[in-house]
């Protein structure tokens, strides 16, 4: 494990940390958050670098991060702790959008040329989203959106990550690792759970405004059997008046096909994987749970810390 930090300011004036890290943790999220990069440095003089430096953190000559310092703390002893974050974090920034008959890959291009951001591989999804319209939302939440509808619409579950190089959506089941993590390797903890709390639906009601009545049209699919085990669970959507009632049904079977499980976590502490991201499937294999199967990483925090590097993950759909 040969560890590399950099740090590089707009000028071209660049800074080898690697020697004063005491510790690195990167954290990748499958939604809703960008990468992030968090070190610890132990400094006698002033900290040589400032917020918008550009970051670089290797391991044996993998780029693990790039991304850019969004925070600078220090205490009286010297101790600056540095937070970073990829081009993802740009995507906070609000906007309005309204896209008909695009692709995920589409609308993400659109929104990277609008906020100056550059792209990686953008698979086709092959689906173009009837009608996404959204106000006054973050960039990312409209890209969710889309990633969601693309998966609503084909049954094809989408990452939207930074590669390293730009944004890039690629389909999860070309994303799977050769790791296997589970008994005799690389596990070291785990915690389990099952739950129809957080993600669970058993009702999915869509509602449609209908400029010719001036009414909503309602759209409710439902499984009888499960709110007769677990009670209503619902969730209400507002959909595009442009689409369509045939859509309108398949959108709402395919919510429905997907949130009416009960939702399985699997929480893993392990030995650390260089590279692994979380957006990735890797095999994992414990006895004791009866689990022998490929699991989507839905959260994947590496540390480096004294010569160590270890993960903890977080999958879903076990």
């Amino acid at each position: 494990m040969a560890l590399e930090l950099l740090v590089e300011d707009p000028s071209g004036q660049a800074w080898d940390l690697t020697p004063s890290a005491q510790s690195v943790t990167w954290t990748t999220n499958r939604t809703g958050s960008p990468g992030t990069l968090k070190f610890t440095l132990i400094l006698k003089g002033s900290v040589p670098f400032s917020e918008g430096t550009s970051v670089r953190f290797s391991d044996d000559g993998e780029v693990q991060f790039f991304g850019w310092v969004f925070t600078i703390s220090r205490d009286r002893w010297g101790v600056v702790e540095v937070t970073c974050y990829d081009r993802i974090r740009y995507l906070k920034a609000s906007a309005s959008y309204a896209f008909y008959a695009q692709t995920a890959g589409e609308i993400i291009t659109q929104i990277a040329g609008d906020m100056q951001i550059t792209t990686g591989v953008l698979a086709d999804t092959g689906y173009p989203i009837p009608s996404l319209i959204k106000q006054e939302e973050t960039c990312l939440d409209i890209i969710g959106a889309a990633v969601e509808q693309t998966l609503l619409g084909t049954g094809t579950l989408y990452v939207f990550y930074d590669d390293g190089t730009g944004l890039a959506l690629q389909e999860a089941a070309s994303m799977i690792s050769d790791v296997v993590i589970g008994d005799e390797s690389l596990l070291t903890e785990y915690t389990y759970k099952t739950d129809i709390d957080e993600q669970t639906y058993n009702s999915v009601k869509l509602a449609r405004p209908n400029e010719e009545t001036g009414r909503t049209d309602v759209f409710i699919a439902q499984d009888p059997t499960n709110i007769a085990q677990w009670g209503l669970l619902q969730v209400y959507q507002t959909v595009d008046g442009a689409v369509n009632d045939a859509q309108v049904q398949a959108q709402a079977a395919a919510t429905l096909e997907y949130y009416n499980r009960a939702m399985k976590t699997l929480r893993i502490d392990s030995l650390g994987v260089s590279g692994l991201r979380a957006g990735q499937m890797v095999l994992v294999n414990i006895q004791a749970l009866g689990i022998a199967e490929y699991a989507l990483l839905d959260k994947v925090t590496h540390t480096y810390e004294s010569g160590t590097h270890t993960m903890t993950i977080e999958t879903l759909t076990l």
